[in-house]
C-alpha cells in the first residue's frame, strides 16, 4: 500500500486555518481523509467547527501537539494506518501557538509511520494584514512561517497593496524558499494544495540565488551571498551559493557535525549541490537534528554548476557558515 500523504496545517492565531480545512474538505471528490485537531485546552472546539460527516475528526486536548501530545499523535496516526480500507490522506491542524517542526520531525522518525505515511507538505496560513507585527513580536510565528513550503497570505481582501507587499517581503526574508500565494478565505486549488510533494527530495526545488552575475564579481571561491533576513525576532534565513563543486568527503561531516550542534536552532535548511566526480546533484532537507538525503538527477550537458544552500533558524552566522562551507569545495585556496 502506499504511504499515506501527510499535510500539516499550521498559522498563528486568528490566520483563517480551520476556514481552509473546512474547504478542503467540502472539495475532496469522493476521497477519504482523517482529520487530526489539536486544541489547546481541555474542552475542545476546533473539532465541532470542522465539517464533512465523511470524515473522521481526532482531537489532540489539553496541550500543543509540538510538545506533550507527541505520544498521542503517534498513537492516533498509528492507528490509523492499520485501519481497513485506508485513508487517501491525513490533514492535521495544529494550534495557533505550536511549532510544527516537531510534528514534521514525528513522521520522519518514528519508524511505522515513516513506512505507512510521508510527510507531503507543511502549510503556513497568515494574516495578510498582521504578519510583520506578529513576525517582530511573536516567536511562534516566525517558527511556523520557517517551517513551511506553502505560504498563504490569507484575507487579502482585507489588506491593500502597501499591506501586501510588507508582508511579503517579511515572507521572504524569514523563509526565501517558501512558495508564497495571495488568497480570500483560503481559496486555491485543490491541486496547489495536496500531494505536493515537498519534502520528496526528488521534487525540492530552491530559488536562483543570483550566479548569474559576471565572473569578475565572484570572490575566488565562486561564491555569493544572498541576504540574510533579519525580519523577525530570533528567526533569519541565510541563502548562499556557489558555482563551484563540494568535496564530499568534506562536505558530509560537516553538515552532520552542523545538525549535531546547531540541530536545536537550526528551524529547516535544504541544499541542491555538485559533488566532484558525480554526475548527479546530491540534495538533502533538514528539520532541526533531522536530516533527509539522496543523489537526483543528472545534471544536464553543458549545464552550468550551482550549488545553493539555504538555512533557517536562530542565532545563524552567515560569515560563520560561509567560511566553513568554502572549506568544502573541492581544491581548497588558501584564504
Amino acid at each position: 500500500m502506499a504511504p499515506i500523504p501527510v499535510t500539516v496545517l499550521t498559522g498563528f492565531l486568528g490566520a483563517g486555518k480551520t476556514t481552509l480545512l473546512n474547504r478542503l474538505l467540502r472539495e475532496t471528490n469522493g476521497k477519504r481523509y482523517a482529520v487530526i485537531v489539536n486544541e489547546y485546552g481541555e474542552i475542545g472546539i476546533d473539532g465541532d467547527l470542522v465539517v464533512g460527516a465523511e470524515e473522521e475528526v481526532y482531537e489532540l486536548n489539553n496541550g500543543c501537539v509540538c510538545c506533550k501530545l507527541r505520544g498521542d499523535l503517534v498513537r492516533v496516526v498509528s492507528n490509523l494506518v492499520r485501519r481497513p480500507g485506508g485513508f487517501d490522506g491525513i490533514l492535521i491542524e495544529t494550534t495557533g501557538l505550536a511549532d510544527p517542526a516537531p510534528v514534521a520531525q514525528t513522521f520522519q522518525l518514528d519508524d511505522l509511520l515513516r513506512q505507512h505515511t510521508r510527510l507531503d507538505s507543511v502549510i503556513c496560513v497568515a494574516d495578510a494584514r498582521h504578519l510583520p507585527m506578529q513576525l517582530s513580536s511573536t516567536p511562534e510565528a516566525a517558527l511556523q512561517l520557517a517551517q513551511a513550503d506553502m505560504v498563504l497570505l490569507n484575507k487579502a481582501d482585507l489588506a491593500d497593496e502597501a499591506m501586501l507587499a510588507a508582508a511579503e517581503q517579511a515572507v521572504a526574508e524569514v523563509n526565501p524558499t517558501a512558495e508564497l500565494r495571495r488568497v480570500v478565505r483560503g481559496e486555491l486549488p485543490l491541486s496547489q494544495l495536496l500531494d505536493r510533494g515537498a519534502f520528496d527530495n526528488a521534487r525540492l526545488r530552491l530559488p536562483s540565488l543570483g550566479l548569474g552575475k559576471p565572473a569578475s564579481d565572484s570572490s575566488p571561491h565562486g561564491y555569493r551571498p544572498v541576504d540574510a533576513g533579519r525580519h523577525t525576532v530570533g528567526v533569519s534565513s541565510v541563502s548562499i551559493a556557489f558555482n563551484r563543486r563540494f568535496e564530499r568527503t568534506r562536505f558530509l561531516p560537516w553538515l552532520q557535525r552542523l545538525v549535531i550542534e546547531h540541530g536545536a536552532d537550526l528551524l529547516r535548511a535544504k541544499g541542491i549541490l555538485a559533488f566532484s566526480g558525480e554526475s548527479r546533484r546530491f540534495v538533502f532537507q533538514a528539520v532541526h537534528m533531522t536530516v533527509d538525503s539522496g543523489m537526483g538527477r543528472a545534471w544536464a550537458a553543458g549545464e552550468a554548476v550551482e550549488s545553493k544552500l539555504v538555512f533557517i533558524g536562530r542565532r545563524l552566522d552567515e560569515s560563520t557558515l560561509r567560511e566553513e562551507l568554502v572549506h568544502c569545495l573541492e581544491d581548497v585556496c588558501e584564504v
